[in-house]
């Protein structure tokens, strides 16, 4: 394993922060399948108590005959069910995950991270005997990872329930081979980890109440794959009714390398690494059903996702895509989008100021970028990128037009690089978004983090800003336990967490002592996020324009010109 994708681990490993101090009489809760026995902690830096509820079942463990198939509801238990260990994560290399997460994990306590099929939970953090008190607003958190790593418990939610007075339920879903295979037909329709979301989300309304949740004020929040995901249910039509807001940090829906317009493909190159025969799909689908947890793990090590493989004829897949399976997705998420045929709810879309700056380059494994890139380098780097541009190589030169011109400098042409890909990736997508949500009419509000977090100087070159996911720390309140953090990265986490759970609990960020965050209008203003925040319009306009406008014509018109040869 590289040392790119381990240091992908390493900066979204936010593990439990657990502080001293239990309280003696464990806190229980009844829900609908059975009683449960959970933790209560001490918020030191809020002096406020968290009952914490781990490894929740919110359905049945998607074994044998329930491998490719949507999930079952959970089997209900008759004894009391200990609630205070952390689930075995959903099916990725265990070794990694473990060693980065006791080198920089942030809790007081050894997070034990195990990887299993059965791995179909949900973490719960409430504040403190909150059943007795008027329900409070639940945030159902969804982790990134490409769709093919991340788990529940790499997040806590302590803080934010403390700080916000809210409910923070952190969930897992199956993921890479076992969540998201697709045969491209009835066989294996695919999207089982969106379906474990949307089971989850059932699961809440059922029994969130318990936990001092209202199921009547329900936001999904997420970041990368997770922001995918929350606006991924933001169009199904099987999470109409299970959440009332969302919000996706640096993902979307509709951003091309996570979606497989023809699945099929992938299907068979999975199938022949796991040594099964590819003659059907229900002869590809039985033959994989039988393959033991560890055959699927080696198949998944053997296909060697997050690497992009730049000068090879064939395309190389680096993350798990979903697919248009005619269920979750009726159809594209563009589709959707365009006929407004879009859940009924508030959303905030946002992105970070440099998403490709360093962290997702790195797990990536481009070239080392951090000295500079030569003209040469560049441009096999973006030939080779069809899967994150969607243009084929004959029209990369439309990309390095617009981008580099007649820049040599390495410096300057690394850059521009890395703002390409940022731009095209999760910029334009986020955007186009925005604009779809707003003009079905349901409120809309965008962002863009600004600040580099104090933690990660002796870890990040100095050219980076704000990194992909680097403001996931700021809304779970980890500068209240990070040593490191300094008293304006405590204000700035303060003031997103407000947003965040203003947001929660009416539909609107704004409230007392904050900077006016506008609608996204036709005017289409912003909220700029950093240890300042400043109302701006029009982010990246012109790059937008470039990627969902100008560059699709120049296409379209060298294809017409080459057709009339």
């Amino acid at each position: 394993m590289s040392s790119g994708k381990g240091l992908w681990l390493v900066l979204l490993i936010f593990a439990a922060w657990v502080a001293e101090g239990r309280d003696s009489a464990p806190p229980e809760v009844l829900t609908k399948y059975g009683r449960l026995r959970g933790q209560q902690i001490k918020i030191s830096a809020l002096k406020k108590d968290v009952d914490v509820f781990l490894g929740i079942p919110y359905a049945k463990p998607p074994v044998g005959h329930l491998r490719f198939a949507p999930p079952a509801p959970a089997e209900p238990w008759s004894s009391l069910r200990d609630a205070t260990s952390y689930p075995p994560m959903c099916l990725q290399d265990p070794v990694i995950v473990q060693s980065e997460s006791d080198a920089f994990t942030t809790s007081k306590e050894h997070v034990p991270l195990t990887i299993s099929e059965d791995c179909l939970y949900l973490n719960v953090y409430t504040v403190a005997r909150s059943v007795t008190k008027p329900k409070l607003p639940v945030m159902v958190w969804i982790h990134g990872g490409g769709l093919l790593l991340g788990a529940a418990s790499t997040y806590d939610g302590s803080v934010l329930a403390a700080s916000e007075d809210v409910v923070v339920v952190a969930i897992q879903y199956r993921l890479g081979i076992l969540g998201f295979f697709s045969s491209g037909d009835a066989t294996a329709r695919g999207n089982w980890g969106f379906l474990d979301q949307v089971a989850a989300l059932q699961w809440i309304q059922e029994n969130i109440a318990a936990f001092g949740g209202d199921p009547g004020s329900v936001t999904v929040f997420g970041e990368s794959a997770g922001g995918i995901s929350a606006s991924a249910l933001v169009l199904s039509p099987l999470a109409k009714g299970l959440f009332h807001k969302a919000i996706s940090e640096s993902g979307v829906a509709i951003i091309d390398v996570l979606l497989d317009f023809h699945p099929a493909e992938l299907a068979k190159k999975i199938t022949e690494s796991a040594g099964c025969e590819t003659s059907s799909s229900s002869e590809m689908v039985r033959c994989l059903k039988g393959k033991t947890e560890d055959e699927i793990l080696q198949t998944t090590l053997k296909m060697d996702f997050t690497t992009v493989h730049l000068e090879e004829d064939e395309k190389h897949v680096v993350f798990f895509p979903a697919v248009v399976d005619g269920v979750f997705f009726p159809k594209s998420p563009k589709l959707l989008l365009a006929e407004k045929k879009i859940n009924n709810v508030p959303f905030v879309i946002g992105v970070n100021n440099h998403e490709y700056g360093w962290i997702v380059p790195s797990i990536l494994q481009y070239p080392d970028f951090t000295r500079g890139l030569d003209r040469a380098t560049v441009n096999t780097v973006i030939r080779g990128s069809e899967q994150f541009t969607t243009v084929a190589p004959e029209y990369a030169h439309i990309i390095l037009d617009e981008y580099l011109k007649d820049i040599e400098d390495p410096i300057q042409l690394r850059d521009q690089l890395l703002d390409l890909f940022g731009d095209v990736v999760f910029v334009a997508p986020s955007i186009q978004t925005a604009r779809f949500h707003r003009d079905a009419g349901y409120p809309t509000y965008v962002y863009e983090f600004q600040h580099r977090p104090s933690w990660y100087e002796a870890l990040k070159p100095d050219f980076v800003k704000a990194d992909h996911g680097d403001e996931i720390a700021f809304v779970f309140g980890m500068p209240f336990l990070e040593d490191n953090a300094n008293e304006e990265e405590r204000n700035l986490s303060k003031i997103i967490m407000k947003y965040w759970a203003n947001f929660a609990r009416t539909g609107n960020p704004n409230g007392d002592g904050l900077t006016a965050w506008p609608k996204y209008d036709q005017k289409e203003q912003y909220l700029e996020i950093g240890l300042k925040q400043k109302v701006s319009k029009k982010l990246k306009e012109k790059q937008v324009a470039f990627w969902t406008k100008t560059l699709p014509e120049k296409i379209a018109e060298s294809r017409r010109a080459r057709t009339e040869l």
